[in-house]
């Protein structure tokens, strides 16, 4: 590790280059206003007996220019012993030399309490996913929180909170050091009766540990080896990845339920997560956990969000006539009316190849949709017309609809980007997306006299009450519903 002296607009820094390895990154990256620079491409740490300190403690084999050991006294060291050299695949673990004090169990507070302090002192508070610091008034001490990412002051209980971060405690005790009277952890055993206003919004996650990460590629081969689809593996990891996150520095194994219920208030809830996200984090913390071994957590108990009941959205015929006549190109037109033509997911669209069409039986063959199931979607002579018309100009080889690179499937982003500019130049002013025409079709099946039942099969429904929902839009039965208003 080399240390030398730069200038980097307008400051002074020492500059600390080193081969990457994860604990002396960790360890760069803990200390007090450290940064990396992108220009110098190196950490940087204000240059001063401070920043001198700091690196001859946590790297004492690092190699400084002579004229900066000529320059700086390597002084008194510092009171609380730093971690040595670590492997690189091992986490550092510090260990102060304060004694903590542990909150008796049974006893709750319903915010931080810091008991008796004298001048001068500084007691600290380790309350859930917060660390409280309070303190007399000094402009340097609380210049030093404030550079803490998210350091708050909090009036109600007359202290600053910084998150309970791996490194903000090591950060806190090497600024204040014997100065320290106490660090205090607090429990809340009864923390079900806590008001909802005493939660502490999460807004950031730190990274994912290495025990963390071995037990989400558990659950990944796991998910695989059921044969569940990309899509959904990729958004159940990235559910209990989050709730993982949130969880640090909890083992797996003492994760309990009343853990999840802190995940959905402190950070689902204030970062205003929709109800389809908290449901589907439910859905994987449940299948997660039945691969841990010996957890706390009791699966059986773990309660699902309160469903929401919303109804379909839906176009009139003239709109989604408008929406085709705008789109000028034939594949870009042929690909919405097929969806609309059919009932199709966009997935399903973009899965589509040639060999599915069968044009002398007038079916268009859908293959391991949504839940792995195959359907048969009825097409007419104008579909077919039309898909003959497509097929004379681009003349597609292994997907139906292929993206500008030969043999290339079509991008969903693109294709959502053709139907965003063909709503915009149809002069129609609502969020339309692509399963808006899906809804339109089961709708205007509805309202031209289809039985409910040939509906479900069409769209490819598990059950009947996902296809009933049609009938809440349906103008037909609406329309003939007479107000008693009109009667008076």
């Amino acid at each position: 590790m080399e240390i030398s002296k730069v200038e980097h607009r307008g400051s002074t820094w020492f500059s600390i280059v080193f081969a990457y390895n994860q604990a002396d990154h960790l360890r760069v990256k803990g200390m007090y206003n450290s940064r990396w620079s992108a220009t110098k491409r190196c950490w940087l740490v204000p240059f001063g007996p401070e920043g001198y300190r700091q690196i001859k403690e946590l790297f004492p084999a690092s190699v400084f220019d002579s004229e900066l050991e000529d320059e700086f006294e390597p002084g008194k060291p510092a009171h609380i012993p730093l971690p040595t050299a670590a492997p690189a695949n091992e986490p550092i673990i510090y260990k102060p030399e304060y004694s903590i004090v542990n909150q008796q169990p049974g006893v709750r507070f319903s915010g931080f309490a810091f008991g008796n302090r004298l001048p001068g002192e500084i007691a600290l508070v380790i309350k859930d996913r917060q660390i409280g610091i309070q303190l007399d008034k000094n402009n340097d001490d609380i210049d030093f929180i404030k550079s803490l990412r998210y350091a708050a002051w909090n009036q109600r209980y007359f202290c600053w909170t910084v998150p309970n971060y791996e490194y903000n405690l090591k950060r806190l005790e090497l600024h204040f050091g014997d100065r320290i009277s106490s660090i205090t952890e607090q429990y809340s055993e009864n923390w079900e009766n806590t008001p909802s206003e005493e939660y502490v919004a999460v807004k950031v996650l730190p990274p994912l540990s290495d025990e963390m990460a071995k037990h989400l590629k558990v659950f990944k081969q796991w998910l695989e080896h059921k044969r569940y689809s990309a899509s959904t593996v990729r958004t159940y990891i990235n559910s209990v990845s989050s709730f993982l996150r949130f969880m640090q520095p909890k083992s797996c194994a003492d994760i309990e339920n009343k853990d999840l219920v802190l995940y959905v208030h402190q950070y689902l809830l204030p970062n205003k997560f929709s109800y389809s996200f908290q449901n589907q984090a439910v859905n994987a913390v449940k299948l997660f956990f039945q691969t841990v071994r010996g957890s706390k957590i009791d699966i059986g108990q773990i309660e699902r969000p309160r469903r929401e009941h919303k109804l379909p959205n839906v176009l009139s015929k003239e709109e989604i006539s408008g929406i085709l006549n705008a789109t000028l190109n034939i594949k870009h037109r042929t690909m919405l009316a097929l969806i609309y033509a059919c009932g199709l997911r966009r997935s399903e669209l973009l899965n589509l190849r040639p060999e599915n069409i069968d044009s002398k039986r007038h079916m268009l063959i859908i293959l391991n949709a949504k839940g792995k199931k195959d359907r048969v979607v009825p097409i007419s002579d104008k579909v077919i017309t039309m898909l003959r018309e497509y097929f004379k100009f681009y003349r597609p080889k292994e997907w139906l609809f292929e993206g500008q690179v030969n043999k290339e499937q079509y991008s969903a982003s693109s294709l959502h980007e053709i139907l965003k500019n063909a709503v915009k130049k149809a002069g129609i002013r609502k969020p339309v997306s692509l399963h808006w025409l899906r809804h339109s079709y089961a709708t205007h099946l509805l309202e031209s006299g289809t039985d409910l039942r040939y509906i479900q099969e069409l769209l490819g429904h598990k059950s009947s009450k996902t296809t009933e929902i049609y009938t809440h839009v349906s103008e037909r039965s609406l329309q003939n519903i007479v107000s008693p208003f009109d009667n008076l």
